[in-house]
């Protein structure tokens, strides 16, 4: 309440309006990605069943060398992005230390004439985004190391009881890192769209707006979709769809 107190008091009604519309697309855009209309699915929620599909080829798989390979591949892209944004609130950090000179350069091109500790609540809503996003790829990247735990502890026989339990395990495991990782990059993507607030309330309506739609076109209208689409017809025995 006391931070929201604080909102208002310092931006007027279109900055919080503006405001209110990025964390509203971003829960938004999160929200309907992983809980999409029936009979729409989005390509988070169609990779669940090749995520499970991939335990279940590596029970019969050998070696399984092939899938260690491929979860090193997928801890190196959440590292590489935890790194990132690491490196992304050290500058953050940086700048607010430093907010005068922001100042200067926007006043340079008459972008907006506002206070000191404006233009610092528009830096920390920013690394706010880029912080959860850092915890969201620190954590996948976690999980994905559990994952590689319990692939480990699948029995070589595929006929050994345990076998198919654990590795369907491993698949939930996966599919819960997946989760992670793909709502720190859609954090990614709204940081990138919240830095347009430096430039105004329109800037930052319209930036939003921008990621959103990217966001939603990748994961409801993208040809990637449309091929997953079709592998999941081909598996149903129902001819593809045509482009």
């Amino acid at each position: 309440m006391y931070a929201l107190s604080a909102l208002t008091k310092t931006f007027d009604l279109w900055n919080l309006a503006a405001f209110l519309w990025l964390i509203g697309c971003w829960f938004w855009v999160s929200w309907r990605t992983e809980h999409p209309p029936k009979g729409k699915p989005s390509v988070s929620v169609l990779m669940k069943t090749l995520r499970r599909e991939w335990m279940r080829q590596f029970v019969e798989r050998d070696p399984r060398i092939f899938d260690g390979n491929i979860l090193s591949n997928l801890r190196e892209s959440t590292a590489f992005f935890a790194s990132a944004t690491m490196i992304a609130i050290g500058g953050g950090l940086a700048l607010l230390g430093n907010v005068d000179r922001v100042i200067g350069l926007a006043q340079q091109f008459e972008i907006e004439n506002a206070l000191t500790i404006q233009w610092e609540v528009k830096i920390i809503v920013v690394l706010l985004i880029v912080v959860d996003a850092f915890l969201k790829f620190v954590w996948s990247n976690r999980l994905f190391g559990y994952c590689a735990i319990i692939m480990g502890s699948v029995p070589n026989d595929s006929k050994d009881p345990r076998a198919m339990p654990r590795a369907m395990q491993a698949a939930e495991i996966n599919i819960r890192a997946a989760r992670s990782f793909n709502a720190g990059l859609r954090g990614v993507y709204f940081a990138l769209g919240g830095l347009a607030w430096l430039a105004g309330p329109l800037a930052l309506f319209v930036a939003t707006t921008t990621v959103t739609c990217i966001s939603w076109r990748r994961e409801f209208a993208s040809g990637s979709r449309r091929i997953l689409l079709d592998e999941a017809a081909l598996e149903a025995g129902m001819p593809p769809s045509q482009p």
